[in-house]
């Protein structure tokens, strides 16, 4: 995919600010589109937008290709009839209190769905049912798993009866049957989930805003995924994985990061064609224009850890079939508008897998400012520009925040590589938006900035801390926040870098 010199903003549905306690795909998501139109933004970018599980992160979700809920706005299902008139509880306004939204969001949803079932038009029970149809091959499965686990109390799939845990064909046809109402609930989410993501795509590109999706590389163990197509993962006969993901100890971490998540049977996957790769590649590229795939130098050579052990560090790193699955997508898809996820140490192979099929890389120039040889500098871009240039991401702290904490020697390193842009750092506030000019100036074909960074925010609107559990992904922005005058701000400084 060409992309053009361009620029735009990373911000998740969930920081929307509004009344229902978390950011919706309704009003407040228009809003923010209106306002990055005028900036002269084109892109917008998401993280995964996936059901989340324990721990609330998007990248560990119940499915690999369902919406999240959450996300839903109660007042287009009340605009619809489908939800009595209602005033919500006190939900906290700056962030996200999923504990309490869990307790309140199923509920109201659960009603909505009732009210649809009980007076849906019947076009619209039509829809709903055609839907199911199109979307059967992964869509039963999920609503079935969600359906088992709310009978379950929310237990993992590994906990549950032996025949549903080995998805005996008598026990799944006795659920379906039992659980007909609750497996409708679950599709119905899906289908609401996707037509408000739809009509706010649809209204995003009336406006010249296109969207920027995110995949993760690896599944979480306990989704819908794993439990309907264990011949994909290495698992035991009672369905624990054999070994899961991480990645290896480096400067950052002594015991390295074991992420947990079953790893996938490579050679099962090839002899099928890669057949659910690709699925999953397309349907991702109907929901967004451009998708991120995390940790892409997973699919060159992946760190293999024994499960059960306590760290990362008794790992070893196993060889993917990268370069067979993107000849097989491509035969399949065109030249899918993939953004390669190719930070950490990476390897000349890994360049290889991302350079020959054309996907652009990620520069983060929080990373960059050590010495001249530094890959994230921009003098080290490549001369065709084909790289995504970030301030920052969600798993790192905010531009003030990094600022704050950077070393000494780092700092002093950037203050003389800004002096040969004429740009200047005189106080923390400074550093979003100088970072951001240096981004815009490069040949970089793209520039990406977190909105906490055009905001000017500390560490107190940090997104993610990666290896900790709570106060995550929580952070919600302020109604007033989006101003004309920041838009304008934007505005000019992509106008001076040809950018708009």
């Amino acid at each position: 995919m060409d992309i053009p010199r361009s620029f735009g903003i990373l911000l998740h549905p969930t920081s929307f600010p509004g009344r229902w306690g978390i950011g919706t795909l309704g009003a407040e998501a228009r809003r923010f589109v209106d306002w990055l139109a005028s900036t002269g933004a084109h892109w917008w970018q998401v993280l995964p937008l996936g059901p989340t599980s324990y721990g609330d992160s998007p990248y560990q979700s119940f499915s690999a290709f369902a919406g999240n809920p959450y996300l839903i706005d109660p007042d287009i299902l009340i605009e619809k009839g489908w939800l009595e008139p209602e005033e919500p509880p006190a939900y906290p306004p700056h962030k996200v209190d999923y504990g309490w939204l869990y307790v309140t969001r199923w509920d109201l949803l659960r009603r909505a769905y009732d009210g649809f079932v009980g007076r849906g038009k019947p076009e619209d029970l039509e829809a709903f049912a055609r839907y199911r149809q199109q979307e059967a091959d992964w869509l039963e499965d999920y609503a079935l798993f969600m359906a088992l686990k709310h009978s379950f109390g929310g237990r993992p799939w590994n906990e549950w009866t032996a025949p549903l845990r080995r998805r005996e064909p008598a026990a799944l046809e006795q659920a379906r049957k039992e659980y007909a109402d609750e497996i409708g609930f679950h599709a119905w989410t899906q289908w609401v989930f996707f037509q408000q993501w739809g009509d706010l795509r649809n209204y995003a590109h009336a406006r010249g805003i296109k969207l920027i999706g995110d995949m993760p590389i690896f599944l979480a163990y306990d989704s819908s995924d794993v439990w309907a197509n264990p011949q994909y993962f290495y698992l035991d006969a009672e369905g624990l994985p054999t070994v899961v993901a991480g990645v290896p100890p480096d400067y950052f971490s002594e015991t390295g990061q074991l992420w947990g998540n079953p790893l996938y049977r490579w050679e099962v996957m090839q002899a099928e064609g890669f057949g659910w790769w690709i699925h999953r590649i397309k349907k991702s590229l109907e929901a967004c224009e451009l998708v991120r795939i995390d940790h892409f130098r997973g699919f060159e050579a992946y760190w293999e850890v024994p499960f059960g052990e306590p760290t990362a560090v008794k790992g070893r790193w196993v060889k993917a079939p990268g370069k067979e699955l993107f000849q097989a997508v491509r035969a399949a898809l065109g030249d899918a508008a993939i953004i390669a996820e190719d930070l950490g140490v990476i390897t000349p192979e890994v360049e290889e897998l991302r350079d020959s099929n054309g996907f652009p890389g990620m520069k983060i120039l929080q990373f960059a400012f050590s010495d001249e040889t530094n890959p994230f500098l921009p003098h080290n871009y490549p001369e065709s520009g084909n790289v995504i240039v970030y301030t920052g991401t969600h798993d790192n702290d905010t531009t003030i925040g990094w600022y704050q904490t950077a070393p000494k020697e780092e700092l002093a390193f950037m203050d003389k590589y800004l002096e040969q842009y004429g740009l200047k750092i005189e106080k923390p506030e400074d550093a979003p938006w100088v970072l951001a000019e240096l981004g815009f100036r490069s040949r970089a074909k793209l520039v990406i900035l977190p909105l906490q960074d055009v905001l000017r925010l500390g560490p107190e609107a940090r997104m993610n801390f990666p290896g900790t559990l709570g106060n995550n992904w929580s952070w919600r922005y302020a109604p007033g926040d989006l101003t004309p005058e920041l838009a304008l701000h934007l505005r000019e400084l992509a106008r001076s870098s040809d950018r708009l």
